[in-house]
């Protein structure tokens, strides 16, 4: 059983996504929370947090960077995924970004990629993030295959460049997307 917490300071979301991961056989959400404050206080083992971006008071961001190294990890939910909001959150150690008009399987899949150490990202907010960034030819080319798990090495001969010069492309669309990994370019490219 993943145990899952949901923090949202509206209550209709809080009880909706409660019904909907609650209904899921692998899924238990273990507690509600309306404020971030009030999960930074909490006690309760979990193995995910649903943490809403948009809370008053302290906003999800200063939550999830409050938040100790043993705790467990996050998905951010928000309803709008702009690009600078999103790669803080990567950034800061979000496990993935859902948005709110994702679907219950969509929700459920985020919550279990996210458990299993799997960055998670809904199509549109990845869409949001490869928009942040232009992108050269060559380095929609190089993201491309490292969508597909490509190492720098097998890019380089697929593509017939140096490998240094792949490096430096990769370095670049990390820099252009704002994500500080691969693997979260990869996701870009994925579309996920």
């Amino acid at each position: 059983m993943i145990r899952v917490q949901v923090v949202d300071d509206h209550a209709l979301v809080r009880e909706g996504i409660a019904l909907i991961l609650g209904a899921q056989p692998d899924l238990d959400v273990v507690a509600r929370y309306g404020s971030g404050a009030e999960l930074l206080g909490s006690t309760v083992a979990a193995d995910v947090v649903l943490l809403d971006l948009y809370l008053p008071g302290m906003d999800g961001l200063e939550v999830l960077r409050r938040l100790p190294p043993t705790a467990p990890r996050v998905l951010m939910l928000t309803t709008v995924g702009r690009p600078r909001e999103i790669r803080e959150a990567l950034n800061a150690g979000a496990a993935g970004f859902v948005l709110k008009d994702s679907s219950g399987d969509e929700l459920g899949a985020a919550v279990r990629a996210a458990h299993h150490g799997v960055t998670a990202m809904s199509p549109a907010v990845a869409s949001a993030l490869s928009a942040g960034g232009s992108l050269t030819p060559r380095e929609r080319d190089v993201l491309e295959l490292l969508g597909e798990g490509l190492s720098n090495r097998d890019i380089a001969k697929r593509l017939r460049l140096a490998e240094r010069t792949v490096k430096a492309h990769v370095g670049n669309v990390l820099a252009k997307l704002g994500v500080t990994s691969r693997t979260q370019a990869a996701l870009v490219a994925r579309g996920r």
